[in-house]
């Protein structure tokens, strides 16, 4: 019976219907859009800022990063250790691989051209690394996306050709196709390296030929990484303080969880003579540009639901009072109030259920949207946003059903039905 006068009351009152049908599919299409956004957007934003660099830098066990003053590059320590250039390949074999996207070693040195001093940085262009099961192509081209190039890339491991930073290029009026003497080596300008801020006054060469420049032979001095990471929590912070501070389950938690702390951990770990140092200010930078996106997200969907529930109730009111000689004759025929609301409960639910499907059927369109236009493709669909959906429409037609219940206890059957 109850089946039955749901089911006429939502095909005799069409309009009221329909605009409960309407509120609850635009609410459910902006929390849908904003779940679907917000459930990715971790991994979208970490791969747009990941572009700008690396965020975990590797160097010799017990030194410090070079200052760059000007021309002049300050050691912190005179006797400056090197990596071994074979050992490189095992950043990309720890077991939080498939998080790093590019890394590039570089070694530096300075020398005398026309009677100036240079800075020369010797690293990988984009060097295929050859793994057990796929070669890994890397170097400043993948480290670095957003540089741009005129001429064309050196040959990994050319003793022939340099790049040039555009500053560098400009300062001593060089062009593409100019040959330098390094050395007396003779080599030859194939390309200008435009908006790179810490290659932009130097010469660029292979690490091959900076090795054999500087006679540091299978070396490099440092390595920069770049990983894609997950925000840091309180548990990541602590770590970062101190990892030996960390209880058994909750090293398990961070060792197992990518956060940049844990990834150059891992490097550390599986690299001899490493000290992996995870470049806090980016990683932290990420961290606050999700949580604060993902905090607006969340504000707009709460409001959203307050809006939504503020209207069901206003039509809520409305039938109430349109359909009062009903409630009375239910009251007559001895329906409690309970059992009434259940009525205008059921009947808005099954409509908000409906328009939560097809809100979430038209919020991931219109999300996967949004992403095309700011990220340039699309997100993976978060099918978790769906029973949040359904979930997020009941409580809004609950909610709204709710508001206006003091109408039908304050009802009197004897007054309705003689017109009063």
């Amino acid at each position: 019976m109850l089946v039955n006068m749901v089911k006429n009351s939502i095909f005799k009152n069409k309009l009221q219907k329909f605009l409960a049908f309407l509120t609850c599919f635009l609410a459910t299409l902006l929390i849908c859009t904003m779940l679907n956004i917000t459930l990715s957007i971790g991994n979208e934003i970490t791969k747009q800022l990941r572009s700008y660099g690396s965020n975990i830098v590797v160097l010799p066990k017990g030194s410090s990063l070079s200052i760059e003053i000007g021309n002049q590059i300050y050691e912190p320590l005179k006797n400056k250790s090197y990596l071994e250039e074979k050992d490189l390949k095992i950043i990309k074999e720890i077991f939080w691989q498939n998080n790093i996207t590019a890394f590039a070693p570089f070694l530096e040195g300075e020398l005398n051209i026309n009677d100036k001093k240079a800075l020369v940085v010797g690293t990988y262009f984009n060097k295929d690394i050859p793994l057990e099961d796929e070669d890994f192509q890397t170097g400043i081209k993948t480290l670095y996306p957003f540089i741009e190039i005129q001429g064309k890339l050196a040959k990994d491991d050319s003793l022939e050709e340099i790049m040039l930073g555009d500053e560098f290029a400009t300062n001593n009026n060089l062009k593409i196709g100019d040959k330098l003497l390094l050395n007396n080596k003779e080599v030859e300008v194939v390309g200008i390296i435009l908006h790179a801020n810490k290659l932009s006054n130097k010469i660029i060469t292979s690490l091959k030929l900076a090795q054999n420049l500087f006679d540091k032979e299978g070396l490099y001095a440092r390595a920069e990484v770049s990983a894609l990471t997950i925000p840091e929590d309180d548990l990541a912070k602590k770590a970062r303080r101190d990892v030996a501070s960390l209880d058994a389950i909750e090293h398990d938690t961070w060792y197992c969880s990518a956060y940049v702390g844990s990834i150059a951990y891992q490097i550390e770990e599986e690299l001899p003579g490493v000290s992996a140092k995870p470049l806090n200010s980016i990683s932290d930078a990420e961290s606050l540009v999700v949580k604060k996106i993902q905090s607006l997200m969340g504000v707009t969907s709460l409001i959203c639901i307050i809006v939504a529930s503020i209207a069901i109730a206003s039509l809520m009111s409305s039938e109430i009072n349109s359909r009062k000689k009903e409630i009375g004759l239910l009251k007559v025929l001895g329906a409690n109030t309970f059992q009434i609301y259940l009525i205008f409960a059921s009947e808005n639910l099954i409509v908000a259920l409906v328009a939560a499907i097809c809100g979430f059927i038209c919020g991931i369109g219109i999300s996967e949207l949004i992403s095309f236009n700011i990220f340039g493709y699309l997100i993976q669909i978060s099918f978790i946003a769906l029973p949040l959906s359904l979930i997020f429409a009941g409580f809004i037609a609950i909610l709204g059903c709710l508001l206006p219940i003091k109408s039908i206890m304050g009802l009197s059957a004897w007054e309705v039905l003689c017109g009063r």
